[in-house]
């Protein structure tokens, strides 16, 4: 529990900053409650200033375009503690690109990156404290959200919108951390369809793989990884996360394909692998590949890197790990961004983004 009598969130100065009272190392990936989120509203033709609450509540009109025609997507970054005491959030501008993406494409109105960044900050300052502590492994994650809030009954785009971020500290995404997990290849369920959403960041692709990824828990797996939904010959992405393999001679592959989530984690290690010198390649990546791989891995904001143990597709099985640990490249690969994420490395390429603490 953490004490709630402190000044106004954007008045705090850093040093007056007392972490909550969590436990840091064994936090879940889940929702846990933090002081303040953030919410901005489009109404005719602009944004407003935004304004920070802590209503965990949104009021919605019945008829909101983003409860019945799906007009709704969002984002996931994170933020750190590093060893020298700074917040950083790692590539948010990858982020705000992604999300402008998203919502031109289902007729939303974007949000500019200066105000994506300027939302960012301001939510993240107002629960610095709940930033983990370094060396816990835990994280801040900052779910931006954009909704069609105005009221329509034909198919049609709203006029307002709401856009929201939501931070929480969350520990891994998978409860084993950094280590191998269990896939099946998905056949009966697709992701996304060729010439949809599935390139950008919507509810809907999540919704339409639940059924599968439930199912597959059932069965004793993970997750699954999807094939293309045109031809079922390639690999799409995991549910999730994108996906990579690595290959005997040490090259890092990952699919190529209109309906895959371009992820901003799979993006950083393509160019960490090419300064390894695995020879990172994105292309079609037909399934039955996975038998030649020598090492395979999940990528994305959440997981970061979750090493693959062992892929089930129809009556074969692949195991990358057979003592319950990583390969050696793709170990390398996650330790190689984390250490860029928490400051503990060079960033050579400005992927980290220091929060500047809220003035006095």
């Amino acid at each position: 529990m953490s004490v709630r009598t402190r000044p106004h969130p954007e008045q705090q100065a850093e040093n007056n900053v007392t972490k909550a009272d969590l436990d840091w190392a064994n936090l879940d990936f889940g929702y846990h409650q933090t002081d303040y989120n953030i919410r901005y509203t489009w109404r005719n033709g602009a944004w407003d200033a935004g304004v920070l609450t802590r209503d965990e509540s949104i009021p919605l009109h019945i008829a909101a375009t983003c409860l019945h025609y799906g007009q709704e997507c969002f984002e996931g970054l994170k933020a750190f503690e590093t060893r020298r005491g700074d917040v950083v959030a790692f590539r948010p501008d990858e982020n705000a690109k992604r999300l402008i993406r998203s919502c031109k494409k289902i007729l939303m109105e974007p949000v500019p990156e200066p105000l994506f960044m300027a939302a960012m900050e301001r939510v993240v300052n107002a629960n610095r404290h709940y930033v983990p502590p370094y060396g816990t492994g835990a994280s801040l994650y900052i779910r931006p959200l954009v909704i069609g809030t105005g009221p329509q009954v034909g198919v049609k785009p709203a006029t307002e919108y709401m856009f929201v971020i939501l931070v929480t500290p969350v520990g891994p995404y998978f409860k084993t951390g950094f280590k191998p997990v269990d896939l099946v290849v998905e056949e009966e369920v697709d992701r996304a369809a060729p010439l949809g959403v599935g390139d950008v960041k919507v509810g809907g692709n999540y919704a339409a793989g639940i059924r599968a990824t439930m199912a597959a828990k059932q069965r004793g797996f993970t997750e699954v990884l999807y094939l293309d939904a045109r031809e079922k010959k390639y690999l799409d992405e995991s549910g999730p996360a994108n996906f990579f393999g690595v290959t005997q001679d040490g090259q890092y592959v990952t699919p190529a394909s209109p309906s895959i989530l371009p992820s901003i984690t799979n993006k950083s290690l393509l160019t960490l692998a090419e300064e390894m010198g695995m020879r990172p390649v994105q292309r079609p990546v037909a399934v039955d590949e996975i038998f030649e791989f020598a090492e395979a891995g999940c990528c994305g904001t959440a997981a970061v890197i979750t090493p693959v143990g062992s892929i089930t597709f129809r009556d074969r099985k692949v195991v990358y790990s057979k003592d319950g640990r990583a390969g050696r490249l793709t170990t390398e690969l996650y330790q190689r961004l984390r250490a860029i994420q928490l400051g503990d490395a060079p960033d050579k390429y400005g992927w980290v983004y220091k929060i500047p603490p809220p003035k006095e």
